[in-house]
């Protein structure tokens, strides 16, 4: 571990008693890894905690997931948006799938009620979401347990414990400490929780059930501001703009060195011809009234330390998350240069994942502020306040997406780099008062999610002080 002025300390010792009988139900092994130490602390903690303790199963109501059903695919139009269960820490998650109406399965049981927490039942243990309005009625995997509780209180309560780090330790985690695989709706009795009071409970639940209607709130400028963009630059659907096409011709001019198919796709000339004929200009990226850099950090091997001792470190997958779960911290001893020049985080900096899963868009929030994020995200310093936010408006409609996947290149692992990110075109508006708008609505739906994020901090540092905290 490295210690707090960034030198080196001598790693804290840890160990557990363990009996012959843990020892012999779990196969005759030895080895420290198979009794999660960090686990059985946890638990010690809220045995002997100020409260007391109650099985989560207590308080519950209800606990079911869907049961398990062969998905059937359609093109979108045909059937019911799609979401998965990695999508339910998404601030507004965007069906990446549609399943057909032909599929075996209870719709109605796989849409989302109000009042519910979700947890991921599969894959990664741990992820916890509470329903919204922005996910509410919508189709999601059978892979989230869906929970209701007796009292409507204890779903910003139980949600806030979840997120402790000793709470999620206890999610992933059975009664003696072994990692489990597949959550299941009966091991929520293995899990204890302090029994606070009623009171204080509300508080918790108070400050998370805020923090989701700003969440929601922000969603909705989101949408008002991309309304107002799309009707602006009269763009119809978007599978109007150009029928799906298994064959096309390419004039020889137009080919740019490329001969992959997916990058002439007739939908992106019919985009491109489209905002030249509606808006005052087409320019891109580059344009230095767009923005004042764009940058793709060099692959570096990264140096980890623990929570408190480095800069939050995040990946592409986790930029559409209010408060981003499994952060890593990176050494600032090791990457310092690096950290200042290119891995930095900045309020209204657009981010685009540049490998793997091409073309995620987020607006970096002040919350996130002098965070950093690996060299899979490309980061586009907007040209000004007056840019920011229409251009991340514009990057994550679905008429821009096209326009910035066609560049993906690579065999095994997809990939686009910063010039063909600088390429990508960007409408300037006829009516500049309406790009003003569309862009100081998209910085409103930021700060509204940082307060969103200081709203559940507050929720997560009363439980940590107030309900966690060891009898003195």
């Amino acid at each position: 571990m490295v210690g707090g002025a960034e030198g080196v300390a001598a790693s804290p010792v840890k160990w557990c008693a363990v009996s012959l009988d843990e020892v012999v139900s779990r196969g005759k092994r030895l080895e420290a890894s198979v009794f999660d130490v960090e686990a059985r602390n946890a638990r010690d903690t809220i045995v002997y905690g100020i409260y007391g303790y109650v099985q989560l199963s207590s308080l519950v109501e209800s606990a079911y997931y869907p049961g398990r059903f062969k998905r059937i695919y359609c093109q979108r139009g045909y059937g019911e948006p799609f979401y998965l269960a990695s999508q339910i820490t998404s601030i507004r998650p965007k069906a990446e799938k549609t399943i057909s109406a032909l599929t075996n399965c209870d719709m109605s049981e796989l849409r989302l009620r109000k009042k519910t927490l979700l947890l991921t039942r599969s894959g990664t243990i741990g992820p916890v979401a509470c329903v919204s309005k922005s996910t509410m009625g919508k189709v999601f995997s059978d892979d989230i347990i869906r929970i209701s509780f007796k009292a409507d209180f204890d779903l910003g309560y139980v949600y806030a414990f979840l997120k402790s780090r000793i709470g999620n330790l206890l999610l992933a985690t059975n009664r003696y400490g072994s990692v489990i695989t597949h959550l299941e709706p009966e091991h929520l009795s293995a899990i204890l929780l302090p029994d606070a009071p009623e009171a204080l409970k509300r508080k918790i639940n108070d400050f998370v059930a805020k923090s989701y209607e700003l969440r929601d709130e922000s969603n909705a400028l989101i949408d008002k501001a991309t309304a107002m963009l799309v009707a602006e630059l009269k763009l119809p659907p978007i599978e109007k703009l150009a029928p799906p096409a298994n064959a096309f011709s390419v004039k020889l001019d137009d080919w740019a060195g490329r001969l992959d198919a997916s990058y002439h796709v007739p939908v992106v000339g019919a985009i491109i011809a489209h905002l030249k004929e509606h808006a005052a200009e087409v320019a891109t990226v580059a344009d230095p009234r767009v923005s004042k850099n764009v940058i793709l950090p060099g692959r570096f091997k990264r140096v980890y330390v623990e929570e408190g001792y480095g800069r939050i470190f995040i990946g592409g997958k986790q930029i559409h998350e209010l408060d981003p779960s499994n952060k890593k911290y990176l050494s600032l001893v090791h990457h310092k240069d690096r950290i200042g020049g290119q891995l930095e985080l900045h309020e209204n900096m657009t981010l685009i994942t540049c490998s793997g899963t091409i073309g995620r868009v987020a607006l970096v929030g002040r919350h996130w502020e002098n965070w950093t994020a690996n060299q899979h995200i490309i980061r586009i310093v907007p040209a000004n306040d007056g840019m920011a936010g229409f251009l991340n408006i514009w990057l994550s409609t679905e008429y821009a997406h096209p326009l910035i996947v066609r560049h993906t290149y690579g065999s095994v692992i997809d990939e686009i780099d910063d010039a063909q990110v600088r390429s990508v075109p960007v409408p300037l508006l006829k009516d500049k008062t309406v790009q003003d708008e569309i862009n100081a609505l998209a910085l409103q739906a930021n700060e509204k999610r940082y307060e969103a994020y200081n709203l559940e901090q507050k929720a997560l540092a009363l439980m940590e002080r107030e309900v966690l905290s060891p009898i003195s």
